[in-house]
C-alpha cells in the first residue's frame, strides 16, 4: 500500500537527503515541497525522473491542501545570514508555516514531525543539554527570529496534539553537516572548508573556545526513521538528535585544516552577539527510546566525506 509523505523544506540541506532516503523504498511516493529560497534544485536533481518521486514550489506561509500520511517539517531557513536577511519571513515560516501543516496533519490524521533545532536552548546555562532544559534566549536579539520561531512552533506542535489530537513528534536537531550543504550558508562547517580548498584564511570568531557537537547527516537520518516509526506513537518527544562529542571552534579549524591541506592560516574575528558559548546534546532519551541511537560516523571521517561533496561544488 503507498505511503505518501510530504517533505517540507525538501530541496534543502537535510530534507534533501531525508527525500533521497525515503524514495529508496517503493511504497513510499514523496512529495517535496519548497520555495527555493535557501532550497537548491540541484540538491533533488537525481530524484525528478523517479516515478515515486515528485516536486511541488510552495511557500508553507500558505496553506497547502493534498491527502497525505506522513509530514516532515523541515522549512525555515537554518543558516544565519539567510534568516538575518529576512527575519520577518522567518518567523512566518516557523509559526504560519507550522500552522498550515499542522492543519493538514490533523485533517489527514497523518502523523507529522516538526524539525526543530538546538538553538531553542539559546546560550545554555545548563551543559549538556537535556530536553528538560527551557533555555536561555534573548527574545529580541539578531538571532531571535530563528530561536524563537522553532520555540513557537514547539508550542503549536504541542498544543495542536493537545487541542486536536493531531499525531507529533519533535526533533531537536543539533549541529548537522555533510553533502548538500550550500557551499554559501554561512554554517561553520561549511565556511571553514570552503575557506581551506580556496586556500583562503579561516575565520574563527572569538577566540575559537566556544564549542560545538557535529553530527554527519547519515547519522541524524538514522534518528529521525527511528523516531517517525516509533513503536509507541504516544512518544512525542521532543528528543535530542545530536552528537554528543564537542569540539572547540579551533580544533575544527584545525581538523578541516589537516584533511583538507594548503596554505590557509586562521584568524581571529570579533565573536558575534548572542553566539552560544557551549553547545553539547545529551541524548540519553534518544539513546533510551530509539532502540539506543546514538551516531557512529566520528568527525574525521564525516569531514573527509564532505570535503569530497565540497571539491565538486567548486
Amino acid at each position: 500500500m503507498e505511503r505518501r509523505i510530504l517533505v517540507a523544506g525538501g530541496a534543502g540541506f537535510i530534507g534533501s537527503n531525508l527525500c533521497a532516503r525515503l524514495v529508496q523504498d517503493k511504497s513510499n511516493y514523496v512529495i517535496c515541497m519548497d520555495n527555493l529560497y535557501t532550497g537548491r534544485m540541484q540538491n533533488i536533481a537525481p530524484l525528478l525522473q523517479l516515478p515515486n518521486f515528485k516536486f511541488v514550489k510552495h511557500d508553507i506561509q500558505q496553506p497547502f491542501k493534498t491527502d497525505i500520511d506522513q509530514i516532515y517539517n523541515a522549512a525555515c531557513p537554518a543558516s544565519p545570514p539567510a534568516y538575518a536577511k529576512t527575519p520577518m519571513e522567518t518567523v512566518k515560516t516557523c509559526v504560519l508555516g507550522s500552522i498550515n501543516m499542522l492543519d493538514l496533519a490533523t485533517e489527514n490524521n497523518a502523523t507529522i514531525m516538526q524539525f526543530s533545532t538546538s538553538e531553542v536552548y539559546g546560550d545554555p546555562a545548563m551543559h549538556p543539554q537535556s530536553e528538560s532544559y527551557w533555555g536561555n534566549v534573548n527574545p529580541i536579539g539578531l538571532r531571535s527570529c530563528y530561536d524563537e520561531g522553532k520555540r513557537c512552533a514547539e508550542t503549536l506542535f504541542f498544543d495542536y496534539h493537545r487541542q486536536a489530537g493531531t499525531r507529533i513528534k519533535v526533533i531537536r536537531i543539533f549541529n548537522t553537516y555533510g553533502p548538500n550543504m550550500d557551499p554559501a550558508d554561512g554554517r561553520v562547517v561549511s565556511n571553514f572548508i570552503m575557506q581551506a580548498l580556496r586556500g583562503q584564511d579561516i575565520t574563527v570568531y572569538g577566540d575559537g573556545s566556544q564549542t560545538r557537537s557535529f553530527q554527519y547527516v547519515d547519522d541524524l537520518l538514522n534518528g529521525i526513521d527511528r523516531m517517525m516509526n516509533h513503536s509507541r506513537p504516544e512518544f512525542t518527544g521532543p528528543v535530542n538528535l545530536g552528537n554528543p562529542h564537542e569540539f572547540t571552534m579551533l580544533q575544527l579549524a584545525e581538523k578541516v585544516l589537516q584533511l583538507v591541506g594548503g596554505k590557509s592560516k586562521i584568524v581571529f574575528r570579533p565573536l558575534p552577539s548572542d553566539d552560544p558559548v557551549k553547545r553539547k546534546p545529551d541524548i540519553s532519551l534518544a539513546q533510551k527510546e530509539l532502540n539506543n541511537w546514538q551516531p557512529t560516523i566520528q568527525l574525521e571521517e564525516g569531514i573527509q566525506k564532505t570535503v569530497a561533496y565540497f571539491k565538486t561544488q567548486l
